[in-house]
């Protein structure tokens, strides 16, 4: 056993080391070391089907959805608050949004259907009504002292007995031309060139960031990373930008449909068949635009500051001067607002609003969140380890589908997972304050 120790010891040290140098997140770094275990796991168990281009591809957009509430979900839950009702407001917001697109401005108002302006019209509407949902919920929350777990389970009712109540549990499609890209797909993506842009771009600002930190903290006195840590840390980050660049150009479009875009632009096909490449997937980009501003508010602004300082100590935040009350109704309007954009993803990608429209999906943002090291007894979690828990939970969903596993025992293991993590964290900071 000793000598099992000293192996143990031996190997850890040298991690250890590098994780301090580069100031990686341990949870961040054992999450990518999981999702690598998923990954080896089931492309070995699907014989090479997982990590191809195309599942790769798919499973960034169907993360997208999740991922992007995710986001809001470490803010509520990092200030001890819970949202139970996201499921079911995505679904009331992307039926409003369908409506808007396909029954209100061409018939109500008779205005007709694809018009410039509808899809802009469409989203607009779907995300003030979500901050407005959202803040109303966090009102009741911070002013009328009633429980986030009551007021968002109400939600959760109300607003999946109003698709019913005013669609009549109705199908409502098409949706505009323009909006539909917002779901992904052949022409909902950047196609190559624009993608290696995209890239390029992210490397440069990966770099630019890395050596902007180090420089500011020099400046103040504070301790900085080693070169050689700063070169890794900008090497890998530069690397996972460029190879997921490369993975989803290497996803073309289906034969048939470049073929008609052949035809269409009087293109002749080459032997073999005409390769386009997909690209980068516009909910990808809408992700990644998501994901960079909520850091930046959460950690960057003196909102994502409050929210923080109510999760670790509500009472000592309030002496200390933050409006407590009004933060809580400022995080549960920001989760309105990325629901509703959740909800455009979603029924632009279905081209359609169905009544089982984000049914479960606030267990998987729950999941995704506290996957990602959100603790549940507040002032911890990272929007990046959200985004991270959201693949988690969809690479298990994408490779147990591969395998053909029935739904009810992909929710099994979905369930062991949280379980698993949400132990984990108590037993972390169990020993932490030892």
């Amino acid at each position: 056993m000793r000598a099992v120790n000293a192996i143990l010891s031996a190997i850890s040290a040298p991690v250890r080391s590098f994780l301090a140098a580069t100031e990686i997140d341990t949870r961040l770094a054992g999450m990518i070391a999981a999702l690598g275990v998923i990954w080896i796991g089931f492309n070995i168990l699907s014989g090479g089907l997982f990590l191809s281009s195309r599942n790769l591809w798919n499973l960034s957009v169907q993360s997208s959805s999740i991922a992007i509430m995710a986001t809001g979900m470490v803010l509520i839950i990092v200030s001890r608050n819970i949202d139970l009702s996201v499921g079911s407001l995505l679904g009331f917001l992307g039926y409003t949004m369908a409506m808007v697109q396909a029954m209100w401005i061409p018939t109500a108002l008779g205005l007709g259907f694809n018009q410039p302006y509808t899809w802009i019209v469409a989203i607009a509407i779907g995300v003030t009504l979500g901050a407005l949902i959202g803040g109303l919920q966090g009102f009741v929350i911070a002013y009328g002292g009633v429980p986030a777990f009551i007021v968002t389970l109400g939600g959760f009712l109300i607003w999946r007995g109003l698709i019913f109540w005013y669609a009549q549990g109705q199908t409502i499609a098409p949706m505009d031309s323009t909006y539909q890209l917002i779901g992904g797909g052949p022409a909902g993506s950047l196609g190559a060139e624009l993608s290696w842009l995209v890239g390029i771009l992210a490397s440069l600002g990966i770099a630019y960031t890395v050596i902007m930190g180090g420089r500011r903290r020099k400046a103040y006195g504070f301790p900085v990373r080693p070169r050689w840590a700063v070169i890794t840390v900008i090497a890998a980050g530069s690397i996972a930008a460029l190879g997921a660049v490369w993975i989803a150009n290497n996803y073309f479009w289906p034969p048939a449909l470049a073929t008609q875009y052949a035809q269409a632009h009087g293109i002749t096909e080459p032997p073999g068949g005409l390769q386009i490449s997909t690209g980068i997937a516009f909910p990808v980009l809408i992700l990644i635009g998501v994901t960079l501003a909520m850091n930046y508010l959460a950690t960057r602004r003196k909102f994502g500051r409050y929210v923080y300082s109510i999760g670790g100590n509500p009472d000592a935040a309030e002496l200390g001067g933050i409006n407590v009350r009004r933060t809580i109704v400022g995080t549960y309007a920001v989760m309105g607002i990325l629901v509703a954009i959740s909800g455009a993803v979603q029924t632009a990608r279905l081209n359609a609003a169905v009544t089982n429209l984000g049914v479960q999906n606030e267990l998987d943002v729950i999941a995704a969140a506290v996957i990602g090291g959100t603790s549940f007894s507040g002032g911890i979690g990272t929007i990046t380890g959200a985004v991270l828990g959201a693949v988690v939970m969809q690479s298990l969903r994408s490779g147990m589908v591969l395998l053909r596993v029935d739904s009810p025992t992909q929710d099994i293991v979905v369930g062991i997972v949280l379980v698993a993590a949400v132990g984990l964290d108590a037993f972390a900071r169990r020993r932490s304050s030892r």
